[in-house]
């Protein structure tokens, strides 16, 4: 039996392309009147990452590593097309500067149930790929940049993050903005809630996807 080949970047966009278009057409059962997003969340995860096992070799993730696939640095996420949004782990305040620290694959579904076969349908409308850099907060990053190129300087950077409610205290906030400075960030394309735990939101980065770097429109 031949090994299987290992799982690339690109390999992993062109499966998320006929991984969506199958399940789009699919009926499931398990799922008929499901209203909980996490349940059907979980449910795509499983069934792409096993569609991923079927043909290539990789690291799956585990709870230690918090990401789906961390030997490609990519984290699955799925989402309603209601509300296209997700949550996942805080590290770091920095992480709304220069993004997660690790790229996102991202199915935005639509569910529909039918009645007389009792099964669920998930409609991808949207799969896109967001390369790791381009996982940080739009606003904050438009902010900053905007602020370094009017030759702003430590000091006006201290006062934005203050004035965003950047969960950092005086110390750290010198140590972003002197970072700053010496390395602005790239425009991110997420929207990042202030939490526990990161809430991002993908409006953005599904309507600029395919039409800016670092963001691939899958499907």
């Amino acid at each position: 039996m031949a090994a299987k080949p290992l799982l690339t970047q690109d390999l992993l966009i062109q499966e998320a392309a006929k991984f969506a278009e199958l399940e789009s057409t699919h009926g499931e059962p398990t799922l008929f009147g499901v209203t909980d997003g996490k349940a059907v969340g979980t449910y795509l995860e499983q069934k792409f990452v096993s569609h991923l096992t079927r043909g290539y070799t990789f690291d799956a993730g585990s709870s230690a590593s918090g990401i789906d696939i961390p030997s490609l640095d990519v984290d699955i996420k799925v989402t309603s097309v209601r509300q296209p949004q997700s949550s996942c782990p805080y590290r770091s305040a920095r992480q709304k500067i220069y993004g997660l620290g690790y790229h996102l694959i991202v199915f935005v579904y639509e569910k529909a149930d039918d009645p007389k076969a009792r099964t669920a349908r998930l409609d991808i409308r949207h799969t896109i790929f967001v390369d790791r850099e381009r996982t940080a907060d739009f606003q904050m990053t438009r902010g900053l940049r905007q602020i370094v190129d009017n030759d702003g300087n430590i000091d006006d950077i201290i006062a934005f993050l203050q004035d965003k409610n950047l969960l950092v205290d005086e110390i750290e906030a010198q140590n972003i903005a002197e970072a700053v400075l010496q390395n602005p960030p790239l425009e991110g394309y997420l929207t990042i809630s202030n939490a526990l735990q990161w809430r991002l939101q993908y409006s953005r980065a599904i309507a600029q996807a395919g039409e800016v770097a670092g963001i691939t429109r899958v499907r």
